[in-house]
């Protein structure tokens, strides 16, 4: 069966809509296992009852109008229960409800499975026959799965509102997508779809003005195509056996095909652009092979996507106009980058809705330091029909909402109003000393890799700079930069600040950070080659990095330099061997180097439990709480589904940082946290109290930690550091500290209308 179950998991997949959908499910079902009767019920929430939505087998007319109650029957056993019943004589059974509208009277055997996501029970699934017939494991199992792909098709249709509209008649005003706040606000504008290049399953829909024109596009596109196969074909006649060259033929068959051509010509004249035209003419086209018994000609399905990979590669060479922006852009897309968030005029970037990643991935750190409403992990946004479409995003609570009714509307302007009045409060700390009310200094550093961007009244707020990802002019090159590009970079960045301190962390590429040039492919990449083993390994690309960074610090003298993804002592000992060796060398070559202050960063867990031989070989230490979080709580801090675990105030992250506190403070090192942890005004009171000397975060979490800082005492913070360490999960602390802001005056730092 599993040729089978991978057809219709296809089928369903492409299907347009949940009623299609569920239409396809149910024959594919009844005709997979030679049932006589293939149903599906869903839940309604509001009326509290199984809908019957769709069935082969039973009577049509009763579709969207027999509900059976919650716990009714032998579909509500299986929604009870939320495991399977299998009955081979329903009617015995002392749960069975006769229903005489379905005509399903007369049949015995009975098998019902639920379909479930994150452990709601959405729906039931429902096979009869007209025999008494016990259903095999093999069946059980088998719809068992169909059911779990169905469950994500009907989640989104719940969160959009066509649930409602198929089981109600009516769609629902205050649905929601629900994904994580990645950074609090509010936003509201206009969606401007983001997607890979080259990548015909993210390309989104836009309408065209001139259809002719696009029409063009298509046809150049499509003729340079067989330009390139044909030369293909006549560069390696000679090397392929002639069943091989005719792929080449049947590829130039299927190009010059007037079906391929003439439907997506006409979803261009309907007012697609060529690229939506193509994705839905080219899916329509391999959804044909994919569905064939004969596995050489399913496999052809393949060749028709690679088709249309390369169409879309020259339309996008032959794109007329660069994107537009309007005023109020809300990027979305299957993964946000920092690339494509870098392409949006700042002026006109309102929010950013991510399909992929949380609220600790860079796409939401770099929101945060650009001041920027996010919300990401929203995996049932249908990202390729958001263009164009008014979207509402709530940062605080992780919410999307697509072409909200009035009401929303207008509670989300007034949540945008009390915005602003905090805004002015918070602008009301700008140029204040960062000292708690008994007179301690904790000095605000920024974390940053894109000072140019940086106004002057920033940067002057800040003590210094904490982090300097230099991986940034890394990865906007085609190649490594040399050390004068590099030298020119770090100067700038140092002469700045001067004399304020700046750390600027070495090389950090590796688990979700790429270089285009330096591609590192990784089953687990965030466990693999990243951070100083790639430097270990690449000496001369280290060396090059810390000649220029001492050379820039020259005639400065607030260089501090920091060596990130510590796992170990002797990763320390070698490195520092080899910033000794450049700074040898460049005294040789007459340069007035003087040695730096090095320290690391501790963001795994082995580093934690060495905290006191690193800080008896280094001048301070980093804490990265990012990545400490996610390796501590074994949790990949980009994957939605495990999202809900990531938590940086869980007690095992708060139990370690008082134990790296505390080793540092045995050899009187300074200890700094920069991870997204010291910009959350949460945590705040419980960096205080644990002693951190340092907090370095992006600029636009400086203010309002500062407010903080200067609302509460040393002591009044080692009290309620006190209480949350004796805590026993995350939740209870992330309520004891939001009761405490709340106590400060200051719960409308975290949540709107506070």
């Amino acid at each position: 069966m599993l040729d089978t179950l991978h057809r219709i998991v296809s089928a369903v997949n492409k299907a347009p809509d949940l009623q299609k959908a569920l239409s396809v499910l149910v024959n594919a079902v009844k005709e997979a296992i030679a049932s006589d009767v293939c149903s599906i019920y869903l839940v309604d929430d509001a009326s509290r009852s199984n809908v019957l939505m769709a069935t082969v087998g039973l009577h049509v007319k009763a579709v969207g109008k027999v509900r059976l109650p919650m716990g009714r029957g032998l579909v509500g056993l299986v929604a009870e229960r939320a495991e399977p019943v299998n009955v081979a004589d329903a009617p015995a059974h002392p749960r069975y409800v006769r229903i005489t509208d379905t005509g399903e009277t007369r049949y015995r055997g009975f098998l019902g499975v639920p379909i479930i996501q994150n452990r709601r029970v959405l729906g039931v699934l429902v096979v009869r026959q007209v025999e008494m017939r016990e259903f095999q494991d093999e069946e059980v199992t088998f719809l068992f799965t169909l059911a779990a792909q169905l469950a994500g098709a009907i989640t989104h249709a719940r969160a959009s509102g066509e649930l409602d509209a198929l089981t109600t008649g009516t769609e629902s005003i205050n649905r929601f997508l629900a994904g994580q706040g990645g950074n609090a606000g509010v936003a509201i504008g206009t969606a401007v779809v983001s997607y890979r290049q080259s990548d015909l399953q993210s390309v989104p829909d836009r309408k065209v003005d001139d259809p002719d024109a696009e029409c063009v596009r298509f046809q150049r596109a499509v003729a340079q195509v067989g330009e390139d196969l044909r030369r293909l074909q006549a560069r390696l006649g000679e090397q392929l056996p002639t069943e091989d060259q005719a792929l080449f033929d049947a590829l130039l068959l299927m190009l010059e095909s007037e079906t391929l051509l003439l439907q997506t010509e006409e979803a261009i004249q309907a007012g697609l652009w060529a690229p939506a035209a193509l994705r839905d003419t080219i899916a329509t086209h391999a959804q044909i092979f994919d569905e064939m018994d004969d596995r050489y000609l399913r496999e052809r399905g393949s060749d028709v996507r690679d088709l249309g990979r390369r169409i879309l590669t020259h339309l996008e060479h032959d794109q007329p106009l660069p994107a537009e922006y309007p005023q109020k852009t809300i990027l979305v897309g299957e993964e946000i980058s920092a690339m494509q968030m870098a392409e949006v005029p700042p002026d006109s970037l309102a929010g950013v809705v991510s399909a992929k990643g949380s609220n600790s991935s860079h796409a939401a750190i770099l929101a945060r330091a650009m001041g920027v409403p996010a919300v990401m992990g929203v995996a049932e946004m249908p990202v390729s029909r958001m263009q164009g479409r008014e979207l509402v995003v709530d940062g605080y609570r992780g919410r999307v909402y697509v072409d909200p009714a009035p009401t929303v509307r207008s509670e989300y302007e007034r949540l945008q109003a009390e915005e602003r009045a905090l805004g002015a409060e918070v602008e009301e700390m700008r140029g204040l000393p960062s000292e708690t009310t008994d007179g301690h200094i904790i000095p605000l550093h920024l974390n940053t890799g894109l000072v140019n961007e940086m106004h002057a009244e920033e940067q002057a707020e800040a003590a210094g700079v904490g982090l300097y990802r230099t991986e940034v002019p890394f990865m906007v090159r085609d190649r490594f930069p040399g050390e004068t590009s590099q030298f020119n970079n770090y100067q700038r960045v140092l002469s700045a600040f001067a004399p304020r301190p700046v750390t600027l962390r070495t090389l950090d590429v590796g688990g979700d950070k790429e270089l285009p040039y330096f591609p590192v492919t990784e089953q687990n990449p965030f466990l693999g080659w990243r951070g100083v083993r790639i430097s270990l390994q690449h000496p001369e690309i280290f060396l090059t990095q810390v000649r220029a960074m001492l050379k820039a610090d020259i005639g400065l003298g607030n260089l501090q330099i920091m060596l990130p993804m510590i796992s170990s002592v002797g990763e320390v000992d070698e490195l520092q061997l080899l910033i000794q060796r450049a700074h040898d060398e460049l005294l040789e070559e007459g340069h007035a180097v003087s040695m730096p202050r090095v320290g690391v960063m501790i963001e795994v867990p082995s580093a934690v439990y060495q905290a006191e031989e690193l800080a008896r070989r280094v001048d301070f230490i980093s804490i990265g709480t990012n990545d400490l979080t996610q390796y501590l709580l074994a949790v990949d801090r980009n994957n939605p589904r495990v999202a809900d675990l990531y938590d940086e105030l869980h007690p095992a992250v708060l139990r370690a940082l008082r134990m790296i506190v505390d080793a540092a403070a045995q050899f009187n090192r300074p200890v700094s946290v920069c991870g997204e942890l010291a910009g959350n005004p949460l945590a705040t009171i419980l960096l205080v109290g644990l002693g951190v000397d340092t907090l370095s975060m992006s600029v636009g979490s400086l203010l309002r930690v500062k407010w903080v800082v200067r609302s509460i005492s040393r002591m009044r913070a080692r009290q309620l550091l006190s209480v949350a360490l004796r805590m026993e999960d995350a939740a209870q602390v992330r309520r004891l500290m939001e009761a405490s802001l709340d106590e400060l005056g200051l719960g409308g730092l975290i949540r709107p209308g506070k």
